[in-house]
């Protein structure tokens, strides 16, 4: 990608209308936290569709090349830090296979942008992070030049990690449909209330606990940005503070971050503070698969806080 390419409507963009009309239903993809989503064919049309408010960086890997791994976490990191600016859309080729034949893409990683619906090549093969910032940072610039000045909406982690076998056997739970839908409208106080009645009857439900944290945590962060990081540093004894950045840093896939903020909250509160924010982190790790490695973590530096 160069400096010239300053105009998206030009001969050689790729064609999405047939991947598009191949999906089944319009669906999200699944989130990887923050400005990050895992792309399928049902959730592909949204995705294209939101190219038209703001860039989306679609980047194809397989789970089998491990070249891949370090380029998909650097770009995940620059893409959340440009605060929905852009949107990272991450393709695995062995799950998503006509994904790829439609983009024309015969080997990965691959990056590409998509940008007002049309397709641009970004680069092929790994790159160090240096080069792959300069690559955002010049996306950004061409969307705003092109009238592209939309915001994506920050995704939460996903709630527990599955094998792909669960996943694709995987079908809609009907106990959580109204959740679901209130969470498609973006009403996340509606979805906490939805899972509140579920949680009601069934409290140990780990589901519904989950999803309750997600939806929660989506509300209190709605419209939050890096200035509740600066808040906090400038207000290490100001509590909701501390809660506002450990939320945000959560959002944005930073997990140890967050929970070594409310850890450390913890240790220098009593009572009803410490009480209050220990809360808080527990509903944090709610969020976040039980086998993470970062509520492994959390947990363990929580306990020996307590005790």
């Amino acid at each position: 990608m160069t400096t010239a390419d300053q105009n998206f409507s030009r001969p050689g963009a790729v064609d999405l209308s047939g991947l598009t009309a191949q999906a089944s239903a319009q669906a999200p993809s699944r989130s990887g936290g923050g400005y990050v989503v895992e792309v399928t064919e049902a959730g592909f049309e949204q995705l294209a569709q939101q190219s038209m408010l703001y860039p989306v960086v679609l980047l194809l890997v397989s789970g089998r090349d491990a070249s891949g791994q370090q380029l998909t976490t650097d770009l995940s990191e620059l893409v959340n830090a440009q605060q929905g600016r852009l949107q990272l859309g991450i393709v695995d080729v062995d799950t998503q296979p006509r994904i790829a034949q439609a983009l024309r893409v015969s080997a990965v990683p691959t990056a590409l942008a998509l940008i007002a619906g049309q397709l641009v090549p970004l680069f092929q093969g790994t790159r160090d992070k240096a080069d792959v910032s300069a690559v955002v940072d010049q996306i950004v610039e061409i969307a705003v030049a092109n009238g592209l000045t939309g915001r994506a909406q920050p995704q939460p982690a996903p709630a527990r990690a599955a094998s792909a076998d669960a996943d694709a056997a995987e079908a809609p739970d009907p106990r959580f449909a109204a959740a679901d839908d209130a969470l498609g409208r973006g009403d996340y106080q509606a979805a906490v209330a939805e899972f509140d009645k579920l949680l009601a009857s069934n409290p140990r439900d780990a589901e519904a606990l989950a999803g309750r944290a997600q939806a929660a945590l989506l509300a209190r962060t709605a419209d939050a940005d890096e200035s509740v990081l600066r808040t906090a540093q400038a207000s290490p004894d100001d509590i909701d503070a501390q809660l506002a950045a450990a939320d945000f840093e959560l959002l944005m896939g930073r997990a140890d971050d967050a929970f070594d903020r409310l850890v450390g909250v913890v240790r220098r509160t009593t009572d009803d503070d410490r009480e209050r924010v220990r809360v808080r982190l527990v509903e944090l790790f709610e969020t976040l698969a039980p086998t993470d490695p970062a509520v492994k973590k959390g947990r363990r530096a929580l306990s020996m806080a307590l005790f």
